[in-house]
């Protein structure tokens, strides 16, 4: 299988885990949530779960996804607004304060690369979007999970990025990656820092990590907060519903847009993914003005909901609790400040 060792990452060494344990976040042998989390499914059952997602009716589109062609002029053209681009599933390219920044870039074809059966995405040719990028001033990683950090994307996307934000534990899968490791920060729960007057924040999520049998729990899970003078925005990350959505509003927040996790729930995984009804509940928690759901449109991670229920529930709650949302097509660049909810999942059913 092509690049299977390679997939794992790094290794836990023994100098690093003593790194991790100076967080106070790392209790008994690992990373812990804020508060008790069943991890749900055991890992011995997860090819089955796979093997559902891959056959279970609605789990794919009709035909492929169409992503809109990146436009590197309208992208770097100024503006005294934030702009962004939504690739499917965690992908967010932006343009924030003159730089460019991206968020989880999957781009690769497959969430299952070590498994014996494929996950397919539900889009083509994803990678090559890489070609036609800028400079990347800053990619943001929020876990190690394989929908959010993909070796393929890295070897294209480390060519032309100058610096990294990971949740603690993650830098040793990119150093192991080929990735310069003074290029690469990384981040503790609630630890911020200035990026070009923008102010980043690493912010907990109620999830977990690993790459493989032996290192789950082994590297931070969380969110990302990046605050201007005049814009503030959030990337909520992975994660089930919890008390940290309202500590995060009460310390960072309001938001004047966030990106909500939605999507690849099941009632097997309740504490670590969130409900449509649940992600505008956090949202709602953590004072977001405007809400956009993200984790769906990608691939097909749970064989609960079809591939569009994700944004079509979440367009429902929003509406009930009149909470202000968009979701933009694959590939559109948009702002927050713009009307954008044409239904263009529809003709994909």
């Amino acid at each position: 299988m092509k690049n299977f060792k390679l997939q794992f990452g790094g290794k836990v060494t023994e100098e690093l885990q003593k790194q991790y344990e100076q967080s106070e976040n790392w209790k008994e042998g690992k990373f812990k949530n804020l508060e008790k989390t069943d991890m749900g499914i055991a890992l011995s059952k997860i090819p089955g779960v796979i093997y559902k997602q891959v056959t279970k009716k609605g789990q794919q589109p009709k035909t492929d996804l169409p992503i809109r062609p990146f436009d590197e002029s309208m992208f770097l053209e100024p503006s005294d607004k934030s702009k962004f681009i939504w690739y499917g599933h965690s992908v967010v390219l932006m343009r924030m304060n003159e730089k460019t920044i991206l968020i989880d870039p999957m781009f690769g074809p497959d969430t299952t690369p070590i498994a014996p059966f494929d996950n397919k995405r539900f889009s083509k040719d994803s990678l090559a979007l890489i070609d036609d990028f800028p400079e990347i001033d800053l990619i943001l990683l929020t876990h190690d999970h394989y929908d959010h950090l993909d070796y393929e994307s890295i070897q294209k996307l480390k060519l032309k990025t100058k610096k990294y934000y990971v949740g603690l534990g993650l830098k040793r899968h990119l150093i192991s990656w080929g990735v310069q490791a003074d290029l690469i920060i990384e981040f503790d729960w609630w630890n911020d820092r200035m990026f070009n007057e923008i102010k980043i924040t690493y912010t907990p999520s109620r999830h977990f990590s690993g790459r493989g049998l032996t290192d789950r729990a082994k590297c931070l899970w969380g969110g990302w907060v990046l605050k201007t003078e005049k814009e503030s925005i959030w990337f909520s990350g992975d994660g089930g519903y919890g008390k940290h959505f309202k500590t995060i509003g009460e310390r960072l927040g309001p938001f004047d847009f966030a990106f909500m996790e939605c999507g690849q729930y099941n009632k097997d995984w309740i504490p670590l993914h969130m409900f449509p009804e649940e992600s505008i509940l956090a949202a709602m928690d953590a004072k977001a003005k405007k809400v956009m759901p993200v984790h769906w449109a990608g691939f097909a991670l749970s064989y609960q909901h079809t591939w569009s229920e994700p944004g079509e529930d979440f367009v429902k709650y929003a509406k009930e609790n009149e909470v202000d949302f968009m979701i933009p097509a694959l590939g559109q660049l948009f702002n927050y400040s713009e009307n954008v909810n044409e239904e263009w999942w529809l003709k994909y059913k």
